[in-house]
């Protein structure tokens, strides 16, 4: 069953199947548990309502890469939502480590860290109908990207699904809830796009479903302004390693016209780090990968390496 999951994915997610995720162990509330037997209540918070927040990391060379800004991110949001994790950061990190030395985990994995706001005594969505305490979820698969696809690049399709503003639901918010991003996926699966390209409400590019968007025009890399997007782990430190490297970067408004005449366009994520972009919209980009992109890839892996917490 896994294996057959796997083979239907495709896109920038898509990974290599490793028979390894069949045993996983999967810590459920600080117990571990079997794939087939981790499982939380139908009361729950975050399968009712879509009400918690989580994190993706990426464990490689025996650590965990940007723990610190990921928990940072995860905490804000919980406090965003007024939900206690009812763990400090150091009672959380020591739970991740437990999780991964029960896997014997060091290199090539994946983990999705989920806090929901716990039990409801009742399906409705008032936080005071809550009893006990946040469910904590943490599983770890091997997961490596699929080498064909970031060497040839991706495929993105610009959607009718907009991002929205802190008005509607600030997307600096990494919660549960995701419809807008779950439409725009199906958009993009529809139109035989690997992934989506979002517009904010003005009709400007914003972000991905489920990555950020990066081009490159003239040596100078351009990303969306903050506001209709999530605050990225990876864009944040790509934008760094340009900084520290010298090449010119921008946060600022820039419309499709600019990502039809790129030179080069890549996305960014916790889990592949940098892909290029080889069309969008059925424009062709001139240079798949090319000297700009193939550069902050390199100084990105490095700072990735050199951010690592130890698992201990």
């Amino acid at each position: 069953m896994i294996d057959d999951m796997e083979d239907d994915a495709h896109g920038v997610h898509d990974y290599v199947a490793d028979p390894r995720n069949a045993d996983v162990l999967i810590s459920v509330n600080g117990e571990m548990k079997r794939r087939n037997e981790a499982v939380v209540s139908v009361f729950d918070s975050g399968y009712i309502l879509g009400d918690g927040v989580w994190e993706g990391m990426r464990v490689s060379n025996g650590g965990v890469a940007f723990l610190p800004e990921h928990f940072k991110r995860l905490y804000a949001g919980a406090k965003t939502i007024d939900m206690d994790i009812g763990l400090t950061k150091d009672e959380l990190t020591a739970r991740l480590m437990d999780c991964l030395k029960a896997n014997g985990m060091t290199d090539g994995v994946h983990i999705r860290l989920m806090v929901t706001r716990g039990i409801k005594k009742t399906p409705y969505q008032g936080p005071r109908f809550t009893i006990g305490k946040a469910t904590i979820v943490i599983i770890p698969e091997y997961k490596t990207p699929v080498p064909e696809i970031v060497a040839k690049g991706v495929t993105l399709f610009t959607v009718h699904v907009r991002r929205t503003g802190p008005a509607e639901q600030d997307q600096k918010l990494n919660s549960h809830s995701k419809l807008n991003c779950i439409m725009a996926c199906i958009q993009a699966d529809k139109a035989g796009a690997d992934e989506a390209l979002m517009l904010d409400p003005q009709g400007f590019v914003a972000t991905c479903n489920s990555t950020h968007f990066f081009i490159v025009r003239d040596g100078e890399v351009w990303t969306s302004p903050p506001e209709y997007c999530l605050g990225g782990i990876t864009r944040g430190n790509i934008m760094r390693v340009c900084r520290e490297a010298g090449i010119p970067v921008f946060e600022k408004r820039f419309s499709l016209f600019d990502v039809y005449s790129a030179d080069e366009a890549f996305i960014t994520g916790t889990f592949a780090g940098l892909t290029p972009v080889r069309e969008v919209d059925g424009r062709s980009i001139d240079h798949v990968g090319g000297p700009v992109s193939q550069r902050i890839s390199t100084l990105y892996k490095q700072l990735a390496t050199n951010s690592l917490t130890p698992i201990s």
